[in-house]
């Protein structure tokens, strides 16, 4: 496979930004970064696309600022990806930046470039994205807001390729395996990328013919590739929730459906983790999500006393969403409750959640 279908990772030597000061409960504002050069140059010289803004990349985090009034939002990939098209649902009408990394968006927000970062947390179908989880504690940035994309997959060509001159077909890993049924009938190849924009990009500039992409409708408008099956996920409740990101909080409001994201852990013993969940139950909030994460210390360098245990123990963070506004006493009450106990407790954000789908 062509080495212009992958994701370069982030190099040893590109450092993250400073977590020494982690907060224990709630997070406080960011150190602004100031911006000292011209606007991000987009576009390419690939003909047929050479209009389309280029992704960034770590090394293009050099502080430039943002022109005009138009919001900037960071997603991670190609324009036609998926998270595009998250970014332009949450913020219509603004600038959408891609970005090769998830990381690369964090940091443009943290370092002034976009103003905000839209990116995939979890998939109705897939679970969860970890790497997001554990950059969100790595970061300090904060949950602003949610949002519901229905992920429609789309069989994509070259003009002139039918189904059946198809040998193989490119996508995300995530989306073959949620088109499995329909790729197994027609007996084509998989082979996983990066995204699955990259993988229509790809396929349209090489021009090939023995090759397609599982991708969305927008991706084949912007790489000019034919339509050969709409809508070919096996279950059509195919959602996919993304978070809002930003340097600063909201302010929550009890007017209207709220959710709270937080991070804790806890001693190990006999029923910690019952007794942490019904701070919640006992005050009648309900949890729609728990994820647990490996702890990693060098993400809380101020808490290393978390980390004890018995020797061969593996210490774990939670994350949980529960719907209520930190503005609602209950929500209050249950997090007084739980910082009892808890050895680290930090809020990600409280904002509105997304009832749309």
């Amino acid at each position: 496979m062509a080495a212009t279908t992958a994701i370069n990772p982030l190099t040893s030597d590109q450092k993250l930004p400073s977590k020494s000061n982690f907060p224990v409960h709630a997070r406080g504002f960011c150190i602004s970064v100031s911006a000292s050069a011209s606007s991000i140059q987009g576009g390419t010289s690939e003909g047929k696309n050479a209009s389309l803004p280029r992704p960034l990349t770590s090394t293009d985090l050099t502080g430039l600022p943002s022109e005009g009034s138009r919001i900037r939002v960071a997603y991670q990939g190609v324009p036609g990806a998926y998270s595009e098209s998250a970014a332009e649902k949450a913020y219509p009408n603004c600038e959408a930046v891609p970005c090769e990394q998830f990381e690369t968006a964090f940091e443009a927000v943290e370092r002034w470039l976009v103003d905000r970062a839209v990116l995939p947390i979890e998939n109705s179908l897939g679970g969860s994205i970890h790497r997001n989880y554990d950059l969100l504690l790595r970061h300090r940035l904060h949950i602003v807001g949610e949002v519901k994309l229905a992920i429609r997959h789309c069989l994509l060509a070259n003009h002139g390729v039918k189904i059946e001159h198809l040998k193989r077909v490119l996508s995300h890993p995530q989306a073959l395996a949620q088109c499995e049924n329909t790729l197994t009938r027609l007996g084509i190849v998989r082979e996983a990328v990066d995204d699955t924009a990259g993988a229509a990009k790809h396929v349209a500039l090489n021009e090939l013919d023995d090759t397609g992409a599982v991708a969305s409708a927008a991706a084949a408008k912007i790489y000019g590739l034919n339509l050969l099956l709409q809508d070919i996920q096996d279950y059509s409740d195919n959602v996919t929730r993304f978070l809002m990101l930003a340097r600063e909080p909201i302010i929550p409001r009890t007017d209207r459906p709220f959710k709270t994201s937080i991070v804790f852990s806890l001693d190990e013993g006999p029923g910690m983790l019952f007794k942490a969940l019904a701070v919640f139950a006992m005050r009648q909030i309900n949890l729609t999500k728990i994820e647990s994460r490996p702890l990693q210390r060098q993400a809380l360098p101020a808490h290393n006393e978390i980390t004890n245990g018995n020797p061969g123990s593996f210490p774990y963070l939670f994350y949980v969403d529960f719907q209520a506004s930190m503005a609602d006493q209950r929500a209050q009450n249950a997090l007084s409750h739980l910082k009892e106990f808890a050895t680290f407790l930090s809020v990600l954000g409280s904002y509105p959640e997304d009832v749309s789908i």
